[in-house]
């Protein structure tokens, strides 16, 4: 396991900085197509504090899975647009989550979630709408061939719709009250939020034009990473406060949820993210040097949990 240096913290601020400040121009404050309050609860919901974590594994995808002959101008502008996009589809799908028909929840990020800071519902349900297409659109730029736009298109729209992010949060609603097998548990969450994380990789992969065995080994990672994203969250739920977490904590065992830590509790959660980590760092194998920063947010993101 390779650990997280001085120098991955630097490079993961960065690309931080670097996407907030495409988001920022994917959404001016002036702009003529739509109600500016609509406009300012949709950067409220974007722009908001946030790990970036999906847009920096597209970005790390990318890195990993260049070909021969290193970056192009037209490759990295259409890294940024499909880091962007994962952050609008996550933004969208935070917005909706907060809302009281769903997990009715007054913090996100470190601040009062959409519906509670405009005092409107009907207004954070019109931004996460707003938020979905304006994603697609984002990747329907990418200055990269046409087959290749498709393809991410396509990955995305799995990622994020019923058989994904939408299906997993069905089944999450249905479950509130009841004692889920582990396989259940496992198959919800690799829907609600490993589909998401998954397809961030995916899509660096495609863009950055990846080999059939750098994409099987971006697929590998993918799979145990967003398994591992879903164990940190429920540990930390029970283990941080709100103000570490920047949103309620204890909200899953309050609202009687199934978790990792109600089924496996504490010891058994942590033993299956250190199998989780294993898992992801051996199937970069393949993909060598390149992947540095890919192992190194496999271990930023395990490393949340302690």
């Amino acid at each position: 396991m390779t650990g997280v240096s001085a120098e991955f913290n630097i490079w993961l601020q960065e690309a931080v900085t670097h996407i907030e400040a495409v988001l920022d121009e994917l959404l001016p404050l002036q702009d003529d197509s739509g109600p500016g309050r609509l406009r300012e609860a949709m950067r409220y919901a974007v722009l908001g504090p946030g790990k970036r974590i999906r847009a920096a594994l597209v970005l790390a995808a990318g890195e990993a899975s260049r070909v021969a002959g290193g970056a192009t101008t037209a490759q990295d502008l259409a890294l940024d647009c499909a880091a962007a996009a994962v952050e609008l589809i996550h933004a969208y799908s935070l917005v909706h989550d907060d809302l009281p028909c769903m997990d009715d929840d007054d913090l996100r990020r470190g601040r009062p979630t959409v519906h509670r800071q405009f005092d409107d519902e009907a207004l954070a349900m019109l931004a996460g709408d707003a938020l979905q297409p304006l994603a697609f659109g984002c990747l329907a730029q990418m200055p990269i061939a046409p087959a290749l736009v498709v393809q991410a298109v396509q990955l995305l729209a799995q990622a994020a719709g019923g058989e994904g992010m939408v299906g997993g949060q069905a089944i999450d609603c249905a479950s509130v009250g009841q004692v889920l097998p582990v396989e259940s548990l496992q198959r919800m969450h690799r829907m609600k939020t490993g589909a998401l994380l998954e397809a961030s990789v995916l899509l660096g992969g495609v863009v950055a034009g990846a080999s059939s065995t750098a994409r099987t080994g971006l697929e590998d990672y993918a799979s145990a990473m967003g398994l591992a994203f879903q164990v940190v969250d429920d540990i930390l739920d029970v283990t941080a406060d709100s103000a570490t977490l920047g949103k309620t904590a204890g909200k899953d065992a309050a609202h009687g949820k199934p978790t990792y830590v109600s089924l496996m509790g504490l010891d058994g959660s942590r033993r299956l993210l250190t199998s989780l980590q294993e898992q992801a760092h051996a199937a970069l194998l393949p993909l060598g040097p390149s992947s540095a920063r890919l192992h190194e947010l496999a271990d930023f993101i395990i490393g949340r949990s302690h």
